[in-house]
């Protein structure tokens, strides 16, 4: 009899142990044991969750998780930090990459280390057509004026050379550049400035002033191309980005990044600005917004006016440092008033870079006159970086989006009163005031005008500091933002400014399993050390990228 009852509870434990597995449905992945930042509506922390065919079916507990999915590939976090997948709301990827194959010139403390920097390139890649350099900002320098193209022009009497400023609103180039661009000291145009010394161009241009030479350069090959691309995507990966805004884009370059995307070569989802060229314009007004899982075209990327660090923002009054410089716009207001125009009728975002108090005031107004109030169109300000008091209000009024890069303002900070003045300077990188007209920002980092780590731009957003952490109080610090609203800025607002909001930006069932895993939080950790968090892990629709 006792064989007989033990025979049965043996066969019961095995009916019961297999029935608890009946239930279970299989999935791709199971991460579990983790501190979870859903960034959902009610900002909840989840424990672990659920993924099959590149989406999240389930977040909640680790029991419910565990006792209700079943995978082969099951992680333990130990408890690390786990958010949605970091987006970046303004940079140049595909710039970015093509820069990884130019003389980088960032953080060059000289003039004369710029010159040794570009020969050095030159030394390596003798046997370039063009020398291009990017990255350059004299204001490190201790006289903080513009260089001049003397030593280039006797280094490379045959070749010509064109280096950007950072901030890409300013570049040096030689005489043999300035040759081939027809440029003079007679050479004029609208929203563009060829700078003189002695009646004689110094060899640096302002803005459009640009294009006349950068037209004469090779375009790149598909395989540069490509190489750019795979290059800026290594390296995004590795600081958690796993959304970009590209700011500025031809057909071909969207076409390639579709076709990449489409092999598989290329992971990172793209949310692509349409350079506004003409024959850009027709393409996309005839085909209309484009979106799937991986790539959205349904913007155009305008610029208002030039950068602060030259001179060329266009300022509602003169520039504290130079009494008779307002700087300018790009296009006259009209030319504005037709994009708005074409943007509205055809159904497409209109995304203008605005610096200046009075760029921002031209293009408020007149994306008023399209707008007329609240809407759904999602039309946004890139950097709206020095707005007046009598302008914030426009961006409730007409549901216009500040799209804002927090190390801007700690980049600039060293300077920017200079430009500005004492009291200008208190309505420049205003991102609180920013946020309460609509409680939404769009977060970037204006990559590679700054750096490509988005927790740089955390930082920024919520210390006002440098990497060293200075100032004590911070930058302004009446303009910092919490935490939850700067990881939402990365995350489920750069989303929305994206009309992605119902794909990513937060980890919620339905959504594409976008994660980062973060060595620290980023929510609990002193503020000063932020910038030196690791990112651990990249996920891509639950595939590790990174």
């Amino acid at each position: 009899m006792n064989k007989i009852l033990q025979y049965i509870s043996i066969l019961f434990s095995i009916v019961w142990l297999q029935s608890c597995g009946l239930g279970k449905e299989p999935v791709d992945l199971i991460v579990h044991n983790a501190t979870i930042y859903t960034v959902d509506e009610g900002f909840s922390i989840a424990q672990a969750f659920a993924v099959k065919d590149n989406r999240y079916v389930a977040v909640g507990g680790n029991s419910s998780i565990l006792s209700n999915y079943e995978s082969e590939n099951v992680i333990d976090m130990g408890g690390k930090p786990i958010y949605p997948g970091f987006i970046d709301a303004h940079a140049h990827f595909y710039r970015y990459g093509l820069g990884l194959q130019v003389a980088d010139l960032l953080g060059a403390e000289s003039e004369e280390e710029l010159v040794k920097r570009v020969k050095d390139h030159h030394d390596r890649n003798p046997e370039v057509a063009w020398i291009l350099g990017k990255g350059w900002d004299q204001n490190l320098w201790d006289g903080k004026e513009f260089p001049t193209k003397h030593a280039l022009d006797s280094l490379f009497p045959d070749t010509p050379v064109l280096l950007t400023r950072i901030d890409g609103h300013a570049a040096l180039v030689n005489q043999k550049a300035l040759t081939l661009g027809g440029i003079t000291a007679r050479t004029e145009m609208v929203g563009g400035k060829v700078i003189l010394e002695d009646g004689k161009p110094t060899g640096v241009l302002i803005d459009n002033a640009i294009k006349l030479v950068s037209a004469k350069v090779p375009d790149a090959s598909e395989e540069e191309s490509r190489n750019a691309l795979l290059g800026a995507q290594e390296n995004c990966f590795a600081v958690g980005l796993t959304t970009v805004v590209d700011a500025g884009l031809e057909i071909a370059t969207i076409d390639l990044i579709k076709k990449m995307q489409e092999e598989n070569t290329l992971k990172m989802r793209m949310y692509a600005m349409v350079n506004p060229s003409e024959a850009n314009l027709a393409h996309y007004f005839e085909k209309g917004p484009y979106q799937d899982d991986k790539l959205t075209v349904k913007s155009f990327k305008i610029y208002g006016d030039g950068a602060l660090g030259s001179r060329g923002a266009a300022l509602l009054r003169p520039y504290h440092d130079h009494s008779d410089n307002y700087g300018f716009l790009l296009k006259n207001p009209e030319e504005f008033d037709e994009l708005a125009k074409q943007m509205y009728e055809h159904g497409f975002q209109m995304n203008t870079h605005c610096i200046g108090d009075s760029a921002n005031r031209t293009l408020l107004d007149i994306y008023a006159k399209y707008l007329k109030g609240k809407n759904d169109l999602r039309w946004r300000i890139e950097h709206a970086q020095i707005v007046s008091k009598e302008d914030m209000p426009k961006f409730a009024k007409y549901s216009i989006i500040p799209s804002v890069q927090p190390t801007h303002a700690t980049s600039d900070m060293y300077w920017a009163e200079q430009r500005l003045g004492p009291f200008r300077i208190k309505t420049a990188y205003a991102y609180k005031d920013l946020l309460d007209q609509n409680n939404m920002l769009a977060l970037g980092s204006d990559f590679p005008v700054e750096h490509i780590n988005p927790l740089y731009g955390f930082h920024s957003a919520v210390a006002r500091k440098d990497a060293e952490n200075w100032p004590e109080d911070g930058f302004q610090s009446e303009n910092r933002i919490t935490r939850e609203q700067a990881l939402k800025g990365m995350t489920i607002w750069a989303a929305y400014a994206n009309f992605e909001e119902d794909l990513k930006g937060s980890i919620e069932p339905g959504k594409l399993a976008d994660f980062v895993v973060l060595e620290n939080d980023i929510m609990i950790v002193d503020r000063k050390d932020i910038r030196g968090i690791q990112v651990k892990n990249t996920y891509i629709g639950g595939e590790k990228v990174f």
